[in-house]
């Protein structure tokens, strides 16, 4: 890695526009950051004018889809330059597969071609460039291009390749039975409110929003004369959307204090590493790791907000009869603060990236689908070292999590008293562990994750190891996995 540059020269480390150099210096925050922000600022602005005056009922499909794509492809060149090429290379490359390939392979040769693609990127970046993390980093779009590219070849194999009794509902429901046009693959793929941050979503889901249908598809499914209404409703998200930017707000805030005052890099310090006792390490650990969180509050849930402001992102009617705008959302902050187990912790953390990881991954290969996974997600975020500590740490512990659950939880559900107390052990439990199992993630790199792990006696990689050895296996009730037929099985082995 080249040597880390003077921090006032970081501003300067971008391949995108430099007009808001002046702004960057002032504020003392990196230009490509700056870029980032005004970008989604920008698309915020522009989601809630394309909802207004290129409403469905007044424009065509094909103007909003041209819209979304040329707004979205002028974000990435003004954001990262010439380095926006190689999003458009792999977009095209992809489009060449969707349209030649055949139905049975188009979805293996797309995956193939995209991840190996994104894994080049990531390696030359890193370590044949040395440019770091300090420069301008395109892997961000690439990578949610990426997962777009690859669920929406899996979903028209599944659409025009595979026999619909062969499929889980949510394969069906999703599958795609006709080849998108080449302005719809690039609108689904480019659009200005996605583009920059994501977050992915499916192809249906999405050409429903520009041609109008996305929330009459939700509000279907309730039946609206029993409550007063003589037609379907049109939800706003406006509501939605501020609730969003409340929270964006404050996890900016969060960021710009406590993420400052407790850097990760407190993690393979001395005092830390030798002079801190056990307990010490463990609660500074926590709160080191919680500050790391605020700027993904904050990317992702005003990346949410834009897909709201735009239309997009309505999942229906709750039990309250409230119009929920969370079908886009990344994360749920409440339920992972508040996670009493490592799988619950999961589910509510970048949602879209595990909806993805699901439906490329684990419910179609025949064996170790949670090994795969995780070495999947560890190869899509990129290639430095403390993405595979993470993730194969995260092996260890969901194996370990899941058999302490299934042969312990049913012990403590006899009374309320109980399960509060199991609830308070597992919810401190879940999120020490949680911050152990992603410190790397964050550190990067082999060095200081050895000194981390070294100075907690890799403690949970003991434990883990020891339950995973020595407790008995049990069924896992709370896995859903979608039964299969003797003919879906063999089906999906020769997929």
């Amino acid at each position: 890695m080249a040597g880390e540059p003077a921090p006032s020269s970081r501003p300067y480390r971008t391949t995108g526009s430099t007009c808001l150099h002046p702004l960057s210096q002032l504020l003392g925050i990196p230009l490509d950051q700056v870029n980032f922000v005004a970008c989604q600022l920008f698309a915020l602005l522009a989601a809630l004018w394309f909802r207004i005056y290129l409403h469905p009922s007044k424009s065509s499909s094909q103007v909003r889809h041209a819209f979304a794509t040329m707004l979205g492809i002028y974000f990435v060149i003004f954001c990262f330059g010439w380095y926006s090429l190689h999003l458009f290379v792999l977009v095209l490359m992809c489009y060449g597969i969707m349209v030649t390939a055949s139905v049975s392979c188009i979805h293996r040769y797309t995956f193939f071609v995209a991840m190996g693609y994104l894994t080049i990127c990531h390696i030359s970046r890193i370590y044949i460039f040395h440019y770091g993390v300090l420069t301008t980093d395109f892997s961000g779009p690439l990578m949610i291009v990426t997962q777009k590219i690859t669920t929406l070849a899996f979903q028209v194999h599944d659409g025009l390749g595979r026999r619909a009794e062969d499929l889980s509902a949510e394969q069906h429901r999703l599958a795609v039975k006709v080849k998108p046009s080449f302005l719809e693959y690039l609108s689904y793929l480019l659009n200005f409110m996605s583009v920059i941050a994501g977050p992915c979503n499916h192809f249906k889901d999405y050409v429903a929003f520009i041609e109008g249908r996305h929330t009459h598809m939700k509000l279907l499914e309730v039946t609206w004369k029993h409550k007063g209404f003589h037609g379907l409703p049109e939800p706003s998200p406006t509501g939605a959307v501020i609730h969003k930017l409340c929270i964006t707000l404050v996890s900016l805030l969060l960021f710009l204090t406590l993420t400052k005052t407790f850097p990760v890099t407190c993690l393979a310090e001395d005092w830390f590493v030798h002079q801190a006792d056990f307990p010490t390490r463990l609660c500074f650990l926590y709160v080191v790791m919680q500050a790391s969180k605020p700027k993904y509050y904050f990317a992702w849930t005003l990346a949410d907000a834009v897909n709201n402001a735009a239309g997009f992102g309505f999942s229906g009617v709750d039990k309250d009869g409230k119009f929920c705008w969370d079908l886009l959302s990344n994360l749920n902050i409440w339920k992972i603060e508040t996670a009493t187990s490592f799988k619950m912790y999961l589910e509510n953390w970048n949602i879209q990236t595990a909806a993805w990881l699901k439906c490329v991954c684990y419910e179609r290969v025949p064996w170790c689908p949670t090994v795969l996974t995780f070495i999947l997600s560890a190869l899509w975020h990129g290639v430095y070292p403390g993405y595979y500590f993470t993730f194969l740490t995260g092996v260890l512990v969901t194996l370990a999590a899941r058999a302490v659950r299934n042969n312990y939880r049913h012990h403590f559900l006899s009374s309320k008293a109980l399960k509060c107390a199991y609830d308070l052990v597992t919810w401190a439990a879940t999120q020490l562990a949680v911050s152990y199992t992603v410190a790397p993630f964050v550190l990067l790199a082999v060095e200081p994750t050895l000194r981390l792990y070294t100075s907690m006696y890799f403690y949970l990689h003991i434990i883990s190891l020891l339950i995973i050895l020595f407790l008995p296996i049990k069924p896992q009730a709370h896995i859903q996995r979608q039964p299969q037929t003797t003919n879906s099985v063999n089906k999906k082995k020769a997929d």
